[in-house]
This record gives C-alpha cells, sequence and structure tokens, in this order.
C-alpha cells in the first residue's frame, strides 16, 4: 500500500473515463481505474502510469469485492470520479438488465461513497458523479437507464449535504461527446442537430469540466450540464 493519495476513475478503461486517466497520470496524479476486463491492448504490466483494479459492479459481492481492493491498495484518495456505466433501450430490458443498471448506476457510488468517504482525507476532496444529459429531462426510449442515471444526480445533492465541508460532491451530465464507430451518418446528423453548437466536442472538453470540478473550491452539490447548449435549442 502507498500513502500517495489517488484519483479513481470508475469504468476508466475507454471513451471519456480513458482519456481522463491519461490526462489526469500525465499531469503528475496517482490514478486508478477499474474495468471488468483486462483490455487486450494492454501490456501484462498494465498501462503506463495507470493502475487498473478488475471489478464488476452489476452485484453487491462485486461492489463489495472492489472496496476490500481498493482499501488493501490506498490510504488515501484525492477523487473519486463515478463513471462506470450500462445501458439498454428498454425495447430490449429485461428485469435483470434493469438490475445490472441500478447497481452500476446507484449501489456501486452508494456503497463505494460510503465505504471510502475516510479514504478522502486530503485538505479539497471531491466525488464526482457522471450522469447523463438526458437524465435532467427524459426519452421515452431509455426510461430504466436514465431513471438510474436520474437516481445517481439526485444523490449527489444529498451526498453533498452528508460529506459537507470536508468532501465536494458534483456531477456532470454529458449529451454528446464522442460518436461510436459503428453511427451511421444520418444519426450523428441527428445528434448534432439537438444543440446550439452543432459539433462532436471530443473527450477533451469532459476532462476539461473534470478539472474545473476538481480545482475550484467553492463549489459543490452543483451538476455541470455539459450539453452544447442542447436545453436552449428547442426552448
Amino acid at each position: 500500500m502507498t500513502s500517495t493519495p489517488a484519483i479513481l476513475i470508475t469504468g476508466g478503461a475507454q471513451r471519456v473515463g480513458w482519456h481522463s486517466a491519461q490526462r489526469l497520470a500525465s499531469d503528475g496524479f496517482r490514478v486508478i481505474i477499474t474495468c471488468r476486463h483486462w483490455r487486450a491492448e494492454w501490456p501484462e504490466q498494465g498501462p503506463a502510469g495507470i493502475e487498473v483494479i478488475l471489478a464488476d459492479f452489476s452485484t453487491n459481492e462485486g461492489i463489495e469485492l472492489f472496496i476490500e481492493e481498493l482499501k488493501a491498495q490506498v490510504s488515501s484518495l484525492r477523487a473519486i470520479v463515478h463513471n462506470a456505466s450500462t445501458w439498454c433501450a428498454d425495447t430490449d430490458l429485461n428485469a435483470d438488465d434493469f438490475q445490472a443498471m441500478y447497481a452500476v448506476h446507484m449501489l456501486a457510488p452508494y456503497m463505494i461513497n460510503k465505504a471510502c468517504s475516510s479514504l478522502l482525507n486530503q485538505p479539497q476532496a471531491d466525488i464526482v458523479h457522471i450522469t447523463d444529459h438526458d437524465a435532467l429531462s427524459s426519452d421515452p426510449d431509455y426510461v430504466a437507464y436514465l431513471a438510474t442515471k436520474a437516481g445517481l444526480e439526485s444523490m449527489t445533492r444529498s451526498f453533498a449535504r452528508r460529506f459537507a465541508p470536508a468532501i465536494k460532491v458534483n456531477s456532470i451530465a454529458p449529451a454528446l461527446i464522442m460518436f461510436n464507430i459503428s453511427d451511421t451518418a444520418e444519426h450523428k446528423q441527428h445528434i448534432l442537430e439537438q444543440s446550439l453548437l452543432g459539433f462532436e466536442p471530443g473527450p477533451e472538453v469532459f476532462y476539461r469540466t473534470l478539472r474545473y470540478l476538481l480545482e475550484n473550491p467553492y463549489i459543490t452539490g452543483t451538476c455541470l450540464d455539459l450539453n452544447g447548449g442542447g436545453r436552449l435549442k428547442y426552448a
């Protein structure tokens, strides 16, 4: 175990989580990420400058095992970024899928925050929940997914009150950040038309938002809706 404070990013092996982990590591932070499976492109000793803990947050047992492993590896945390996510459209949803989304989006952050708050013992410490822009409004095709993300959004304010003033707790609610490789041109155009700014920003805008929350000492219980002006499009 090392006493160097770490930033934990759950679900940090791909997309905005991976970009943020790499940027934080390059800026000199100790970074720990979680993922469910080891990535084939990683060397046997792990990605340079980033520690990896394999974890499955879809079950109570998996969450508890992760907490035990984390406490065995660190004695101090600078921040916890709850980025782990899973999703399923309602057309394909079954009860097990809903339970998994609830566990990943709500139960895991709840259990980790409670169990690991004592590790957030730095003069400035943060918890950041990654929710979803649409969880602040609605989408008829993703009722279950957005309900669990909205639950995480609600926990932001409650945990902010519980942990103040020692730990700041905020959320980021992204809309479009990065397209998927499989997205069609028609789908991309449809998504771009939903924002005022009308472009795919890429993961650096997410990282800058995260760093803003980590560095600003006077913001807690707040959601940063990272949406490119989407709420104004149809106002």
